[in-house]
């Protein structure tokens, strides 16, 4: 019998998949290659906020976020990406998507890998830029950080289970905080829905050797979002994203483990609304006004 998770089972989890339908959205000439998104929140609104998930998150990881800023008028695109096997394909892929919806610029709130690719889009794309501004959660810039660098090469090869441990070592479950224990098993149950060649591609982006040049986008404004417990990346990942990012603003959370917008998502849905504020009014506005 299948684990499902305490969060799979919560009314909350339940509301939002009854209420916001679940889209497949093909871009690339490559019709295996699918975008899943969830689009939630006034359609007139031309620049939303656009969630990217970690390595084992699939788009509804961010339901928390999608129902309570709904709530709040704002608009709220959880997106989900296709097998991409480099931050070049990934961001070309990503435009299309934009294309395809119809939005010039839009917000993005990046964790982790999806902050690391949300900032390499906002790199890519400075000479027209297509970013309103980052709300970057757990996010690293540099991919060297990881351990696996030299080997990802031949992720593509790798069996599932393989790949899955890869992803599992850096998932504690030793907490005491049963919110954080609760977003952990939500985000195995993810992982274990993932194909081979979405966890290899996906932790082929996150390790072959990149870098992001914040200086070409350095007009876009970026808060820089924080747990200060244990969590996958060490304090040295945290200190150089504030030196890339010196007139970030920055949102703290005493805790919340590797997916605080899950065990803490009220926390995290008001430093999202502090950040999207300052739009309000203006061209850029994630809200309907």
């Amino acid at each position: 019998m299948c684990f499902i998770s305490d969060l799979s089972r919560s009314q909350e989890y339940l509301s939002f998949r009854s209420s916001i339908p679940l889209r497949k959205i093909i871009v690339d000439n490559n019709t295996s290659k699918v975008w899943k998104i969830y689009d939630s929140g006034p359609k007139s609104v031309k620049t939303p906020l656009i969630c990217l998930p970690p390595v084992s998150g699939t788009a509804d990881v961010f339901y928390k976020q999608v129902l309570s800023l709904h709530a709040k008028g704002i608009r709220v695109i959880a997106a989900e990406h296709p097998v991409y096997w480099t931050t070049a394909e990934w961001c070309e892929g990503f435009r299309k998507l934009l294309d395809y919806l119809g939005l010039n610029k839009v917000h993005i709130f990046g964790t982790s890998l999806g902050g690391f690719l949300a900032q390499k889009f906002a790199e890519s794309t400075f000479s027209c830029p297509r970013v309103a501004s980052l709300v970057l959660c757990n996010a690293f810039a540099d991919t060297s950080i990881f351990s696996y660098t030299d080997s990802s090469s031949i992720f593509w090869m790798l069996p599932c289970l393989v790949l899955k441990k890869m992803v599992m070592g850096n998932l504690s479950t030793n907490n005491h905080d049963p919110a954080i224990n609760e977003a952990v098993d939500f985000m195995v149950e993810r992982l274990e829905s993932l194909s081979q060649q979405d966890l290899a591609s996906r932790l082929t982006v996150n390790c072959a050797s990149s870098y992001v040049e914040p200086q070409k986008f350095s007009d876009c404004p970026v808060t820089v979002m924080d747990v200060f417990d244990e969590y996958a990346l060490a304090q040295p990942v945290r200190e150089e994203m504030y030196k890339l990012y010196p007139d970030a603003k920055l949102a703290h959370l005493k805790s919340g483990g590797n997916f605080p917008y899950l065990s803490r998502g009220d926390e995290v849905n008001l430093h999202l609304q502090i950040h999207l504020r300052n739009f309000k009014g203006s061209p850029l506005s994630p809200f309907d006004e």
